[in-house]
């Protein structure tokens, strides 16, 4: 089905954990996958800070808009979005800091070609490199390493414009910058950020296919320690993990992966995550080496990533308990695998950041790519996560969720200290919008 047909097609949908309103908006203006019709009343487009200071003083309420690639509506409002589409900069870097600060619009993509010709990287990608900063870190979205954080963790200092108009820094000095990094739009608006900054480095990318998921048993440590990222994609068909990617820095002289690990084997052609997809759009492989920002990210920037018109939802469960969550999502597989592309599974290393899921401990990530199937995505997804209550799973705050509110503060021992710190910073109200009603302010 094509984007636009999806977008027709659609109609409205309410649901515990956002809401999906397919109603045509008077912006008409759509999220990135085109699940979500925006329903705000005008979008603004600052190109500078003074720009945005007025624009904020000027409105009744708003929410910041990135690169739109939420698919609820933790970035949606009934008045105006304000688009960081043009803040979006590189401001300076720091060689003696090792930071390199930048306007909180800019797609890492662009970041990264900037800071790798100046012989620089950060330590983590998304998958996709068309997400803006500060949207990603705001929602604690992350690329998959076992030793590595989230793309938050790179944050050193952030500057957040409040309701007021008036700038508010945060650095590691302030105990409260635990609580600003992973904001989720609660806060205000994100000007600036500096991100740590490591010498360049290239990396290549070998895929296997066909890994039993019976080999994952004790063997969790091992596959994810098999490179510096490693994701698992799997179709939830005959207990079967269908591609096992690992990209691995280059150090020294390359030397390609053995030919089979646990029972799968060395990929001969470039793969897609989801099977039947063409890889032209994918980043190298093969074990060809490749800049950091070219192969940590399993989708080019000059292409449409992943699929197009689909839905998404990512959970997170204790490392520890990977396996088991893994058994657990597989006796669904009969529900799942119908109205799912692909599921990838990965480790992100633990945090300090208040409502990362990784606060405090290493998690395991299962992330669904559904086709865009509402109805039936929205009946399985209590079962799924039924299934993954045992384990204290917590979702990805800008994905499609049904847990309860009370279920979902729970799992986040800092949540108090964060409601507090929103208030502090918008004490009137400008930022709320129903997503934060019902799941932060309930």
């Amino acid at each position: 089905m094509k984007r636009i047909e999806f977008i027709k097609s659609s109609a409205l949908l309410a649901f515990s954990g956002s809401l999906l309103n397919f109603q045509k908006a008077d912006t008409g203006l759509t999220n990135w996958a085109g699940n979500l019709r925006y329903h705000a009343k005008q979008v603004v487009y600052p190109t500078t800070v003074d720009e945005l200071r007025k624009a904020v003083l000027e409105i009744k309420q708003g929410k910041a808009l990135g690169s739109k690639h939420s698919f609820n509506t933790v970035a949606d409002t009934t008045e105006t979005l304000i688009s960081t589409s043009k803040l979006n900069k590189v401001i300076s870097l720091d060689t003696v800091k090792g930071l390199v600060w930048a306007e909180g619009g800019i797609k890492y993509g662009d970041l990264g070609l900037w800071i790798d010709q100046r012989g620089y990287a950060i330590h983590n990608l998304a998958s996709l490199p068309h997400i803006s900063v500060a949207g990603a870190c705001a929602t604690a979205t992350h690329g998959s390493g076992g030793t590595t954080g989230n793309l938050s963790t790179a944050v050193e200092a952030i500057e957040i414009m409040k309701a007021d108009g008036t700038l508010m820094m945060f650095d590691k000095s302030n105990p409260k910058f635990y609580g600003a990094v992973v904001n989720i739009g609660a806060l205000g608006i994100v000007t600036k950020v500096a991100l740590k900054v490591y010498p360049r480095f290239e990396v290549t990318q070998e895929v296997y296919e066909n890994l039993p998921m019976s080999a994952l048993k004790g063997n969790i440590d091992t596959i994810f320690g098999l490179g510096y990222s490693v994701s698992m994609f799997t179709h939830w068909l005959d207990q079967n993990i269908n591609q096992l990617w690992v990209k691995k820095k280059v150090e020294g002289t390359f030397k390609p992966g053995p030919k089979t690990i646990l029972g799968a084997t060395a990929a001969t052609t470039n793969l897609h995550p989801i099977k039947l997809n063409s890889p032209i759009n994918c980043t190298d492989q093969m074990g060809v080496p490749g800049p950091w920002y070219e192969r940590l990210p399993h989708f080019k920037m000059g292409f449409t990533p992943s699929n197009g018109a689909e839905l998404q939802s990512e959970f997170f469960v204790p490392r520890k308990h990977a396996y088991e969550a893994l058994l657990a999502l597989e006796k669904l597989h009969p529900e799942v695998s119908p109205i799912l592309f692909v599921t990838e599974i990965r480790s992100i290393a633990a945090d300090e950041l208040w409502l990362s899921p990784a606060y405090k401990q290493d998690v395991i990530a299962f992330h669904f790519t559904w086709k865009p199937e509402t109805e039936k995505v929205m009946a399985v997804l209590p079962k799924v996560e039924a299934a993954l209550k045992p384990f204290n799973y917590m979702p990805h705050w800008g994905k499609i969720f049904t847990i309860a509110p009370a279920d979902l503060q729970s799992r986040y021992p800092k949540f108090k200290d964060f409601v507090a710190l929103a208030k502090e910073m918008d004490p009137a109200g400008k930022w709320k919008n129903g997503f934060l009603e019902r799941n932060i302010y309930s």
